[in-house]
């Protein structure tokens, strides 16, 4: 059975990371952008993370600019933007793409454990779903991931265990990453 630990990503600086190195962690995966309505996740992230990683917590962050390009910048650009804005210490990684032909074979690994299953109801996820769909009608089958800030959960094992939409409360995620530890 595969797990997010047969997988090998980049760091910022272009240096192979397996994600083995995990092995034995609550992992939480997230797809960010610098310019999203979304971005403020970041402060509750990095509060969870340094509420929790002693713990056996982390979050690994990898940027993309694939919606609405709404992370530009260079990687470096974008590690300065966080660090300074929202004082993140998680591991980031070299921006991806997490959709269509060139998607990370780990976002195709995660979205085909956990597929798209909605961002809720009411009138502003209604609104996010037209437009994910507008932007996403370029990856066709391989839209995997519908907007920023998607999140993963991975349990201490490496298998996937749930997927959080960018609409989903923090403090639901939160009660998750409790939950696995």
């Amino acid at each position: 059975m595969q797990t997010v630990y047969d997988f090998t990503v980049k760091d910022r600086e272009g240096r192979d990371v397996s994600l083995s190195e995990y092995q034995g962690k609550v992992l939480l995966i997230v797809n960010t952008a610098t310019g999203c309505g979304f971005t403020p996740h970041y402060d509750p992230l990095e509060a969870m993370y340094k509420e929790l990683k002693d713990q056996g917590f982390e979050i690994l962050d990898f940027p993309c600019n694939q919606f609405a390009n709404q992370a530009p910048g260079s990687d470096e650009e974008i590690h300065q933007f966080c660090t300074l804005k929202f004082g993140t210490e998680f591991p980031q990684f070299k921006k991806i793409d997490v959709n269509g032909e060139n998607a990370d074979p780990l976002y195709a690994f995660l979205a085909a454990e956990k597929p798209f299953a909605g961002f809720g109801k009411g009138l502003k996820n209604a609104a996010l779903n037209k437009f994910a769909d507008m932007n996403n009608r370029q990856f066709g089958d391989k839209a995997y991931i519908k907007w920023n800030f998607t999140k993963f959960l991975v349990d201490r094992q490496g298998r996937v265990i749930a997927r959080f939409e960018p609409t989903a409360d923090m403090q639901a995620v939160k009660d998750a990453v409790l939950a696995a530890l």
